[in-house]
């Protein structure tokens, strides 16, 4: 599971969270563009943890949407290759 949690894109995605936090709490009034950039971070961060998910069901070989670019027999593979289940 730590090869899911600490992938680079959900850890680029916390760390423009914590970018974006640190900007709230300055005294910058909020503006169009800040709402814009909460939700481009919203965004990121729901396509980085649909990633993980995809590639933890395809390495476990059950169905992965069609849309993903996770190889799902490739992830099946690797994972009866080092034995586990």
């Amino acid at each position: 599971m730590r090869k899911y949690l600490f992938g680079t894109g959900l850890l680029s995605a916390i760390t423009g969270g914590v970018t974006l936090l640190r900007s709230a709490r300055s005294d910058e009034p909020f503006t169009w563009r800040t709402a814009l950039a909460w939700l481009s971070w919203g965004i990121t961060m729901a396509l980085a943890i649909g990633a993980v998910v995809d590639s933890y069901r395809g390495a476990r070989g059950r169905l992965v949407a069609d849309d993903s670019n996770v190889d799902r027999d490739k992830l099946f593979a690797e994972r009866v290759k080092r034995g586990r289940r």
